[in-house]
């Protein structure tokens, strides 16, 4: 028997499943929708690459850029002795470079500089990561290309519109110069601190050599200098810009470009010596000259060279002999700053240091500081006495002088009846002074001072006699030039010729004829004074091994202590104070600045023979008293009266103190 299979109906195609209407229109919708964002993603991406792009600079000026004019500036010898502006050294490819140079930059700045293009994602990854395990920000992502983009052509504002820009010029850089031509662009104009751009700039300034004959440690303070140029400047900061070349070291140890055995030698050499005349004190003097340039040919001057007075022995040792000071027995009498001048006898400034540290402050107490000069003002009083027919010889009242609430008073106790002008400047009486200046006169003392060199605003009251009207310490220095001149005007001045970089010249100093400020005989017979002053006076701390003449000056409550003097050669001033107006303890100008002047004075007089005081053999132009000029002070005229009496104008007699005045406002409180 057969067995059969059931009989089943043969399998029929099935129909496909219907799809819903609605899952098909959004499908296609949302491919239709993707499709339009990436469409108009992409616009939008064009157009703000367009946006960032529209004002990029040309990248085909990479080798030129903007730059400030330079000011070098050359002393007395014709050495340079500084720079003001931008300095650019010449151009150096590359492949002219040590390989240590190329190497202390690419390890600190870029180590995958020749292998990415322009932006390092991997970098940026590095740096982003570290910061984050550190928590502070202590590694950048930037490029050297980067670098260069934003140097050159963007500002240094922290936009993201800057950001982008940058990148897009880097990868521009990258897309038109080679690798050596971008670190080259990079290295040629790089700020590099103290006005210099460029590596050829920089190693001139600070080694005095090329850029292509630096060794190893010179190398990495170079590559050391671009994280903070002036922190780290090897002229301003020497052992700070010697720390961060260890730094330089170690990273191009750990590059493996240097040896440990060449970064230990390196570690035990000696510190390289500052290329610098002496401390920071000439900063001083060429701030001043910069000033000047800038006067006389306007701030849009181009590159210039500039002629100066600066003595560079004579300023090493205003600057050594004033730091000393300072840092030792300044110190201990509470007197935080200090200020010297140097003057040829025709005003030329030798040397000029206008503080204790410039690098702290670079307020020149020199030239901008005013102060109250004290008694080393009265020389203008004597000479307006001399100038009204007196002599060394007069007797002038020293008696103890009452003018309401104010009473002047003293430093040396013990003078009291007549004595000589002489004595009177040389012990620097202030009772005597007081009561010359009324013989004498305010406006005539005023006009003797203006004609010697006091430009400053002058008070009008009795009080002048003892210098309580503020000057600077470069303007009475100048003044008592004109004494030491024998009379004829000295304005000081810092520059004598301004030349072009052609060579051109575009002002030059011309003296002319010599003005005649005071008498010659008159002078002279001040001058004797002031001599006596050294010889037995306030001043005998300031003697020398020649002859020389001076004053001592101390304002109210020891705030400031002057000493300023000149011998057959030059002229200088000392001022010690502190720039709060914080009184010292028991400074007077015949102690430390006395002590200063004639360290000064005899450093700068090495090898100089002894010469006389000009205008000695004078003897001093007669003049009869002329009628005296109305009492500056109203309701005084009584006190005037009783002051000089019937008494002849060389020689009052001692008379006892005037009564109070009624009105003691007029009159600034002074000792």
């Amino acid at each position: 028997m057969t067995s059969r299979k059931p009989n089943r109906p043969a399998p029929t195609a099935r129909p496909a499943p219907k799809r819903k209407a609605g899952h098909s229109r959004w499908g296609r919708l949302a491919a239709r929708g993707a499709a339009l964002t990436a469409i108009w993603g992409a616009v939008a991406a064009l157009f703000l690459l367009i946006f960032f792009a529209w004002d990029l600079p040309d990248v085909r000026q990479v080798t030129q850029a903007e730059r400030r004019p330079s000011i070098a500036m050359l002393a007395a010898d014709g050495t340079q002795f500084a720079r003001y502006g931008d300095m650019h050294g010449k151009l150096v490819q590359v492949g002219e470079l040590p390989p240590h140079l190329i190497e202390a930059v690419i390890a600190t700045e870029d180590r995958r500089f020749y292998y990415h293009f322009g932006i390092d994602p991997i970098g940026l990854a590095r740096a982003a990561w570290t910061n984050w395990r550190a928590g502070q920000v202590l590694q950048g992502g930037s490029t050297i290309t980067q670098q260069l983009a934003k140097n050159l052509f963007l500002s240094p504002d922290r936009t993201l519109k800057r950001k982008v820009q940058e990148a897009m010029l880097a990868v521009w850089l990258e897309a038109t110069y080679s690798k050596d031509e971008i670190l080259g662009a990079y290295l040629n104009r790089v700020y590099l601190g103290s006005g210099t751009y460029g590596v050829e700039a920089a190693a001139q300034t600070y080694f005095g050599k090329s850029a292509t004959e630096v060794n190893l440690q010179e190398a990495a303070i170079i590559a050391g200098l671009l994280k903070a140029p002036s922190r780290f400047s090897p002229a301003a900061n020497p052992h700070l810009a010697r720390e961060r070349a260890g730094v330089v070291l170690a990273a191009m140890l750990d590059a493996g470009y240097v040896s440990e055995a060449e970064v230990e030698a390196i570690r035990n050499a000696p510190p390289t010596p500052r290329r610098k005349p002496g401390g920071d004190g000439w900063r001083y003097f060429a701030d001043h000259v910069a000033e000047q340039v800038r006067g006389i040919l306007g701030p849009e001057h181009g590159d210039v060279q500039v002629q100066t007075t600066l003595d560079p022995g004579v300023q090493r040792a205003a600057e050594r002999r004033l730091t000393a000071m300072l840092s030792g027995p300044a110190a201990q009498a509470k007197a935080s700053q200090a200020a010297v001048v140097v003057l040829g006898l025709d005003g030329a400034v030798r040397a000029m240091v206008g503080g204790g540290d410039y690098d702290e402050s670079q307020f020149n107490r020199a030239t901008v500081a005013l102060r109250q000069p004290g008694s080393s003002f009265k020389p203008f009083l004597f000479l307006a006495a001399v100038e009204a027919g007196m002599t060394a010889d007069t007797m002038v009242d020293a008696s103890p002088v009452r003018i309401g609430t104010w009473r002047p008073e003293n430093f040396e106790p013990g003078y009291n009846g007549t004595m000589t002008l002489r004595d009177a400047l040389a012990h620097s009486v202030n009772t005597a002074a007081v009561r010359l200046i009324d013989q004498v006169g305010v406006d005539r003392m005023r006009d003797t001072a203006r004609r010697m060199g006091i430009e400053h605003p002058l008070g009008r009251d009795l009080s002048l006699a003892l210098g309580t009207s503020e000057v600077s310490l470069l303007e009475l220095s100048g003044a008592y030039a004109a004494f030491a001149n024998g009379g004829r005007a000295a304005p000081p001045f810092a520059l004598t010729e301004i030349r072009d970089g052609a060579g051109r010249v575009l002002y030059r100093r011309t003296a002319g004829p010599a003005t005649v400020a005071a008498d010659p005989g008159a002078v002279g017979e001040v001058t004797r004074m002031m001599m006596a002053v050294l010889e037995y006076g306030t001043g005998k701390a300031a003697r020398l091994d020649r002859m020389a003449a001076g004053k001592t000056g101390t304002s109210q409550d020891h705030r400031d202590a002057w000493f300023v003097g000149f011998t057959g050669d030059m002229v200088a001033g000392v001022w010690l104070g502190n720039d709060d107006n914080a009184p010292m303890r028991r400074v007077t100008g015949g102690g430390l600045p006395a002590r200063l002047w004639r360290e000064v004075m005899t450093d700068a007089h090495q090898g100089r023979p002894p010469r006389p005081l000009p205008g000695l053999d004078s003897a001093p132009m007669v003049v009869q008293v002329q009628e005296r000029v109305a009492p500056v002070v109203d309701g005084f005229q009584s006190f005037i009266e009783r002051l000089i009496g019937g008494g002849s104008a060389r020689a009052p007699a001692a008379r006892p103190a005037p009564a109070p005045r009624e009105d003691p406002n007029q009159i600034m409180p002074y000792r």
